[in-house]
């Protein structure tokens, strides 16, 4: 069967779930499993009206004010201490380890290639700064890797709860390494 066959006949029996869903409701459970609709799609067809996000679930999200960090470590150990002293100092509620990246990259006039851990690090981006001083000073590496992006989205309910466990850090004019 040809590419342009097989979507067609797929998209032909995703079509006729579809209009089963429409005329028995009752599907709906089953089908969503099958079919990655939209949320609105499926209570249109169910006839109810779409949920929406409550203010008390942490839809207030200000796009921006929370950051994923990234810093690159040697190794393993280094990275777990790292971690473990940023959350404990409430410079960010998560960290992420993921091992055995290669980095490839210049320095001093060489090309290196390196195994190392990627730390993400969730935080919020007014505490950027701190993390960064807090990073440098602990961190074995002549110039550390930290560079933060702003999240833009993503679920309110993860987000507040990153603000909520650094407030207090960012609440206090000055956070000591």
């Amino acid at each position: 069967m040809s590419r342009g066959r097989a979507s067609a006949v797929l998209l032909g029996g995703g079509a006729a779930l579809l209009l089963s869903c429409l005329w028995m409701p009752a599907l709906l459970p089953v089908a969503s499993r099958f079919l990655l609709l939209p949320r609105a799609l499926l209570s249109m067809a169910s006839g109810s009206p779409p949920s929406q996000p409550s203010p008390a679930s942490g839809s207030s999200y200000v796009p921006g004010s929370v950051s994923a960090a990234f810093v690159t470590c040697p190794n393993e150990k280094v990275a777990k201490e790292i971690a473990r002293a940023v959350v404990e100092k409430r410079l960010a509620a998560c960290v992420n380890l993921i091992p055995q990246i290669i980095s490839i990259y210049e320095w001093k006039g060489k090309i290196e290639e390196d195994s190392e851990v990627l730390m993400m690090i969730k935080t919020q981006s007014s505490l950027v700064p701190a993390l960064t001083d807090f990073v440098r000073s602990v961190h074995p590496y002549e110039v550390a890797e930290v560079i933060a992006l702003p999240v833009e989205q993503g679920n309110s309910l993860y987000l507040h709860w990153v603000r909520q466990v650094t407030e207090s850090v960012s609440d206090s004019s000055t956070v000591l390494p």
